[in-house]
């Protein structure tokens, strides 16, 4: 007989996190920089320990540009995943001076050649690594960007942060696969252009409640059509409730706390992580009606 599946460890202390908005100016990656490491000031002086910045902030999400310049809107990685570009020294400052953890969207060249959509992780001594590589391309993205191969979970202060990038979370199967790694949030730097509002509003808060973990949803915000973006960044408790949402227009920094006792609630009194079956639906019969 299979042993029922034991509960993920819960971290000891609250979290307080940030989701950003706003609009980076397209192939400037200097100062996409200098305004993120703005923002995080900006959040962390209301207490966040991390923040979330939009896909693609670094040289923001401006399909034409990134065409046209993949040399000046790439940072470049080592075999270790390291990113030792200069442009991001404010960045390093901020993470390092403010003792804050900074996820952030960048196009990223890696040592084999291959172009990803990335998360950059800015951690507290102000090292620069890929934290993670968007393995759901969405659309025309796959005419410039090459997949990721693999999910990533990223720890800070005992909390288990899975890393997705917008279209990732779309797809039920990544929030569940960070879930199943023992995930306690999700976080989703993302781009999601005007007029994708009711889907920006219904994927997240359902990977949230799917998964009982808390979701962080950073989003970009402005731009021109047809790359204009509608803003509605939010940070979703595990039963899917805002705990903090941004309107579709403007800039904003997000700040909420991620409770332990919150999360351990939620999933005694949903306990789908721990009823699931192993082959859920993988096994079926056919009716004939």
């Amino acid at each position: 007989m299979t042993p029922p599946p034991t509960a993920p460890a819960l971290p000891a202390a609250p979290l307080t996190v940030a989701a950003v908005q706003s609009q980076p100016v397209p192939g400037d990656l200097t100062a996409n920089a200098a305004s993120g490491a703005a923002l995080v000031r900006r959040a962390a002086g209301a207490g966040a320990r991390v923040v979330v910045l939009p896909e693609l902030f670094l040289p923001a999400y401006h399909p034409p540009t990134l065409a046209a310049d993949p040399a000046g809107t790439d940072v470049t990685a080592d075999l270790a995943r390291r990113v030792a570009d200069p442009r991001l020294d404010p960045l390093r400052d901020t993470a390092r001076d403010g003792g804050t953890v900074v996820v952030v969207g960048a196009a990223v060249r890696q040592p084999d050649g291959r172009r990803t959509i990335s998360a950059l992780v800015v951690d507290r001594a102000g090292e620069v690594r890929v934290g993670y590589d968007k393995q759901q391309l969405w659309s025309g993205e796959r005419e410039l960007f090459d997949p990721g191969d693999r999910g990533a979970t990223l720890l800070v202060d005992g909390w288990r942060l899975g890393l997705g990038i917008c279209y990732d979370g779309c797809f039920p199967e990544h929030g569940r696969a960070a879930a199943a790694d023992g995930a306690h949030a999700y976080l989703c730097p993302s781009g999601y252009l005007a007029g994708s509002a009711h889907r920006r509003d219904l994927y997240y808060a359902a990977r949230a409640l799917d998964n009982t973990m808390f979701v962080v949803f950073a989003n970009a915000v402005g731009g021109a059509d047809p790359w204009r973006f509608n803003g509605g960044a939010a940070i979703y408790d595990p039963e899917g409730r805002p705990l903090a949402r941004g309107a579709d227009t403007g800039e904003a920094v997000l700040v909420a706390t991620l409770d332990p006792d919150a999360l351990a609630r939620t999933r005694a009194a949903h306990s789908m992580l721990l009823d699931r079956l192993p082959d859920q639906g993988l096994t079926r019969s056919s009716l004939t009606a």
